[in-house]
């Protein structure tokens, strides 16, 4: 979840700002009924309000949503703006609107459950011929030197004072993504566009793509970048690429990813760069892969390959892996035993002092204080309460 400082920080990009204004003139009319998906402070209701919308559901599941309550009667929208405190998922609005407000995204669109989101609120909330804001984002990849970016996260576990043997860690470093802002003078070669995500139609939470460039400068290449240009409504927009003029280019919020490779390799002018890329969303994250071959255009420098994905980059043991496999049947352990007794309590309608002294009773090592118990049982009850 994001802080209020991260909120304020998007309010305060005005390339981002102004995009979003703009559509939302261009699609809000008197009358107009609007869901603000992923309200956080509710910017975006309030000015859907001041141009005239009647009615604004603003959904968030994040406490930032209080402070957007109190943000709404102060500038007086409190009666337009009908605050829902949950998952857009797990909403049914009493009518279908005409306008759909979002950014609920990373650095790329392929963040956490954005697609699945926006897709769902599509079908459930939009009236047809509606508009959804953003309407779709070309997704642009360039191979990079990135020296700096690279070290910070290579360094550490390279040569160090202490003669040890750091490879596992670095490792881990080299397959987990990075982000950062990039300029045209770092670019290798591209950017390029290799995919538009049109939120009309998306469906489909993974993909599965390949990459081709060929080398416009020499260079040491650490890896590759990919990001957006965004497309707010048709004419508004902005963009994370390094090669797009100030105006349109957002430098505060929204970094691009960086995906390194395990070593920088030298590169020539006509080297050919290719990389199979893949994002399958596994419950609300998702695991990247990239496999990566590059290849001499002269033949005589042979041809580099790695296999990289951000799986790799999980420190994971082998009983946990053991665990995620389909043939395992799991046990409860005390903390599954405390929350399926608090599950238990909440179904049978007790109140959260009564659940406090259950889990007292039955684990009294764990709960030595009731004001303990208590604060379990009320961040379960935020968690899955109605």
């Amino acid at each position: 979840m994001y802080g209020i400082a991260d909120y304020g920080a998007m309010i305060a990009d005005n390339v981002r700002m102004d995009a979003f204004v703009g559509g939302l003139r261009r699609a809000i009319r008197p009358g107009s009924v609007v869901v603000d998906l992923g309200t956080g402070v509710g910017i975006f209701a309030l000015i859907a309000c001041r141009l005239g919308a009647r009615r604004v559901y603003a959904i968030e599941p994040g406490d930032a949503i209080e402070v957007a309550r109190e943000l709404a009667a102060a500038n007086g929208c409190a009666d337009r703006i009908e605050f829902i405190h949950a998952m857009s998922t797990d909403v049914t609005l009493p009518e279908r609107v005409d306008v759909i407000v979002s950014d609920i995204s990373g650095c790329v669109p392929w963040f956490q459950r954005l697609i699945p989101s926006i897709a769902d609120a599509r079908r459930r909330f939009l009236l047809p011929g509606g508009a959804l804001i953003p309407q779709r984002d070309d997704v642009w990849a360039a191979v990079v030197e990135a020296p700096d970016m690279y070290a910070r996260r290579t360094a550490p576990w390279g040569g160090n004072a202490f003669g040890l043997d750091m490879q596992a860690a670095r490792w881990i470093a080299v397959n987990t993504l990075g982000s950062g802002f990039f300029e045209g003078a770092q670019m290798l070669a591209g950017p390029q566009v290799w995919r538009t995500i049109d939120y009309g139609v998306v469906d489909e939470p993974d993909v599965r793509d390949t990459l081709t460039w060929t080398i416009t400068r020499a260079g040491a290449a650490h890896g590759f970048v990919i990001g957006f240009d965004r497309t707010v409504a048709e004419g508004v927009g902005f963009s994370n690429a390094p090669d797009t003029p100030a105006g349109v280019r957002s430098q505060s919020v929204y970094p691009a990813s960086f995906f390194p490779w395990p070593a920088p390799v030298t590169v020539g002018v006509g080297d050919r760069v290719t990389v199979d890329l893949a994002a399958v969303l596994a419950h609300d994250e998702y695991i990247w892969k990239w496999d990566t071959r590059i290849l001499a255009h002269d033949g005589t420098g042979g041809e580099k390959s790695f296999v990289q994905s951000t799986f790799f980059g999980l420190p994971l043991s082998a009983s946990r892996l053991q665990h995620s496999t389909a043939g395992y049947a799991p046990t409860l352990n005390e903390n599954g035993r405390i929350a399926a007794l608090v599950l238990e309590s909440m179904s049978a309608g007790l109140t959260l002092g009564e659940t406090a002294e259950r889990l007292r009773a039955n684990f009294a090592v764990r709960f030595s204080r009731f004001e303990d118990a208590l604060s379990y049982a009320c961040g379960f009850s935020r968690q899955y309460a109605r």
